[in-house]
C-alpha cells in the first residue's frame, strides 16, 4: 500500500442556513483514517454523522475544509474521490424486480466498468449471495437484502466501504453473520468506515474510534485506549440466599443489590483493590457461590463523553 491516509479531513465544518435559522452541522472536524483499518464513527442522532458521510458522496456541499480520499482532494477530483469509496446507506432500497446478479451488473455499468472488468461473481461469493444470484431482490430475507447492498458498493471495486448502520433492523443471527462478512472484507485489504449504534459491534470492530456529537468531535482513539478512559470496574458476588451485609464496606464503597442472590460494589480500580473487596466481603461470614467482575465498556465511554459535552 502506498503511504498516505485512506481519508484525511482537515478544519472540516458544515452551517445550514433555513430561514435566517443557522445550524453548525460540523464544527472544525480534523481526524484521519488509516488504510486497511475498521474505523467507527459514533454519536448521538443529529451528531452529523450523516452530513459528514453525504459530503463524501458528493450530496452535501462542505462549507469550509479540506477532504482527501485515497489521496485524492476532494474539490480537485470529485469523480476520483466517488469512485474511491463505496457507500452501503442504511435505508434499503432495492428494485424487487431485479435479481442480485442483474442488479450488480446495472451498478457496474452505471460507473463505467467496462464488461470484461465486472467482478460479479466473485462479489456474489465475498457477500455469501451466489446461491440467490437469480432470485428476485423482493424473495432476499432482510439479511441478504442488507449483504446486496454491500454487494453494489463494491461492484467498482473501490478501496474505500462506508457502512451507516448495516445491522440496523436485522435479528441477531443475521447481525453476527453481516459483521462476519465486515471482518472478511477488512481481511482483503477494504478499509472500512462504521457507523452504528450498536456500540458492541463497534468495540469489537473498530481498530479506531472517533465519537462526534454536536458537530464536534470530541474524542479519537484506539478502542483499547477509550475504555481505558473509564476507570470504574464492578464486582458482583452471588451469594447462597439473600443477606443483608449493610449499605458501604469498610471504605466507603456502597453496596448494591439488584437481585436477592447478587451484591455488587462498583469501584474506582486506581484508588481500590479488588483482592480488599473480595476480603472484606467474605469477612461478612455470607457463603459465596461466584464472583464475576466486570469492565467499563464503550458504552459506559460514550455515555460519559456525551455527557460532559451537553
Amino acid at each position: 500500500m502506498q503511504n498516505f491516509p485512506a481519508i484525511e479531513i482537515n478544519n472540516l465544518s458544515k452551517t445550514y442556513i433555513n430561514n435566517k435559522k443557522t445550524t453548525e452541522a460540523l464544527k472544525d472536524i480534523n481526524f484521519n483514517v488509516k488504510q486497511g483499518e475498521i474505523f467507527g464513527l459514533l454519536g448521538p442522532n443529529g451528531a452529523g454523522k450523516s452530513t459528514f458521510i453525504n459530503i463524501l458522496a458528493g450530496t452535501v456541499i462542505k462549507t469550509n475544509g479540506n477532504i482527501k480520499v485515497w489521496n485524492y482532494d476532494l474539490d480537485l477530483n470529485p469523480r476520483e474521490v466517488r469512485s474511491s469509496i463505496g457507500i452501503v446507506p442504511q435505508e434499503i432500497n432495492l428494485d424487487p424486480f431485479f435479481t442480485p446478479q442483474k442488479l450488480l451488473e446495472i451498478q457496474a455499468g452505471m460507473y463505467g466498468v467496462p464488461s470484461k472488468d465486472r467482478i460479479t461473481e466473485k462479489i456474489l461469493e465475498i457477500t455469501m449471495l451466489t446461491n440467490k444470484a437469480n432470485a428476485y431482490a423482493r424473495s432476499l430475507s432482510g439479511g441478504m437484502k442488507r449483504r446486496l447492498l454491500v454487494a453494489k458498493a463494491l461492484v467498482h471495486r473501490p478501496p474505500i466501504l462506508i457502512l451507516d448502520e448495516p445491522t440496523a433492523g436485522v435479528d441477531v443471527e443475521l447481525r453476527q453473520n453481516l459483521l462476519e462478512n465486515i471482518k472478511e472484507l477488512n481481511k482483503i485489504g477494504i478499509t472500512i468506515i462504521l457507523t452504528t449504534h450498536y456500540l458492541e459491534e463497534a468495540q469489537s470492530l473498530c481498530d479506531r474510534i472517533a465519537i462526534i456529537n454536536n458537530g464536534k468531535l470530541i474524542a479519537l482513539d484506539r478502542t483499547e485506549d477509550l475504555l481505558e478512559k473509564i476507570s470504574t470496574k464492578k464486582v458482583s458476588f452471588r451469594v447462597k440466599s439473600h443477606t443483608n451485609i449493610g449499605e458501604k464496606l469498610k471504605n466507603g464503597l456502597r453496596i448494591n443489590y439488584s437481585k436477592n442472590d447478587i451484591i455488587s460494589i462498583i469501584y474506582n480500580k486506581k484508588d481500590h483493590q479488588i483482592e480488599e473487596i473480595i476480603s472484606e466481603v467474605k469477612e461478612k461470614k455470607v457463603e459465596i457461590l461466584d464472583i464475576l467482575t466486570e469492565d467499563a465498556d464503550l458504552e459506559d465511554v460514550f455515555l460519559k463523553l456525551t455527557k460532559n459535552e451537553n
